[in-house]
């Protein structure tokens, strides 16, 4: 079976990045497990980097640490460029962005812990899901 793909909500990779006890946590820490590939696009990567910034002063974590850690993201990441033009979709321009990418990466899941925000993506045969439920998923968790 070939690896799941997946767009990380930002608002998981804040969660991992904020405590290292938590199932976003466990999640990253799969990255190169190949059950899964993230992916990700220039506005995507940049909307982590603006939030990690903003809220740096909740992380253990020092501006150097979150630019290589968002490096190492990148790195391991599949990268696509979405331009499509049916915005809006979803209530939060930002949102549209993950869906976007999500649709054009052709991907499974978007993992997010804000599933309200994305109602919707069904249509385009993305299924939502929290860090926990993919780890159940991926069978990394009971």
């Amino acid at each position: 079976m070939s690896a799941y793909q997946i767009v990380l909500d930002t608002n998981i990779i804040y969660s991992a990045l904020r405590s290292k006890r938590g199932v976003s946590y466990r999640l990253l820490s799969l990255l190169d497990s190949s059950k899964f590939e993230i992916n990700l696009s220039v506005p995507l990567v940049i909307e982590y980097e603006d939030v990690l910034k903003r809220k740096i002063h909740t992380l253990n974590f020092n501006e150097s640490e979150i630019h290589q850690y968002l490096d190492y993201l990148c790195l391991v990441g599949n990268w696509h460029e979405a331009y499509f033009l049916w915005r809006p979709i979803l209530k939060d321009p930002e949102d549209d962005m993950i869906l976007e990418l999500a649709v054009r990466a052709n991907c499974n899941y978007i993992v997010t812990y804000n599933k309200i925000d994305f109602q919707g993506v069904d249509k385009f045969d993305i299924k939502l899901t929290t860090a926990k439920e993919f780890l159940q998923i991926i069978e990394e968790l009971p």
